[in-house]
């Protein structure tokens, strides 16, 4: 018969241990979707060459591995005494990680918008913003929505790295609960199976939105 030291209590704290996950995740997904927003649409408007330091930011983000960026970002806000809790900069650090890859995937989707499109839009009198709103942003979404939500899905992942800073999230709590029991594969296989239980829904509804905004439906 199987027999396992784990309590309730246990369970709890790796609950509690997802819930800084979401907590982390949501900031960083939220925040970084809105600066993702806002530099996507600079860097389709203005092209490469005009927003060429924003470009090149980005991509120090998205080159530099995240576990590094936090390690250097938790030393630069002690050495700037600027007093931030490990949340705070593991939040900051993961909202611009995020945003670097959401301005590619905002870009891109807008840019695959047909110009003809475009050009029809502006020919019936729609001024910049409305043919932004009206017409780019819609199709927009649709194209940049499967990206988005396997974007989401690896900075929930990704945010394991934050227990280097000493967030107790759901990988951090698994780890204490294996020193102290001694049951490395039943307590992962417990950790897999909430992440699992929390990246399910959003997948599917990732899915479900897809295959109901397809034009093929």
């Amino acid at each position: 018969m199987f027999d396992t030291a784990l309590t309730g209590a246990d369970l709890l704290f790796l609950l509690k241990g997802a819930g800084m996950t979401l907590a982390v995740t949501a900031v960083a997904v939220g925040a970084g979707t809105l600066l993702g927003i806002l530099f996507g649409v600079v860097r389709f408007q203005f092209g490469p060459y005009w927003s060429l330091p924003l470009t090149f930011l980005l991509d120090v983000f998205r080159s530099v591995p995240l576990l590094i960026q936090l390690v250097l970002g938790n030393a630069f806000q002690a050495i700037l005494k600027l007093g931030w809790a490990p949340f705070t900069t593991s939040c900051v650090i993961l909202s611009l990680y995020t945003a670097a890859y959401c301005t590619e995937i905002v870009r891109g989707a807008m840019e695959a918008v047909p110009p003809t499109t475009r050009r029809a839009a502006r020919s019936l009198g729609l001024t910049w913003g409305q043919d932004m709103r009206e017409i780019v942003a819609p199709l927009a979404v649709r194209i940049a929505l499967p990206s988005w939500i396997g974007l989401t899905l690896g900075v929930m992942k990704d945010s394991a790295l934050v227990l280097w800073l000493g967030l107790i999230e759901l990988l951090r709590a698994s780890q204490i609960l294996v020193t102290r029991l001694q049951e490395p594969l039943f307590i992962l296989l417990i950790c897999g199976a909430i992440y699992f239980l929390i990246s399910f829904p959003i997948a599917r509804l990732g899915g479900h939105l897809e295959k109901r905004w397809s034009p093929h439906d």
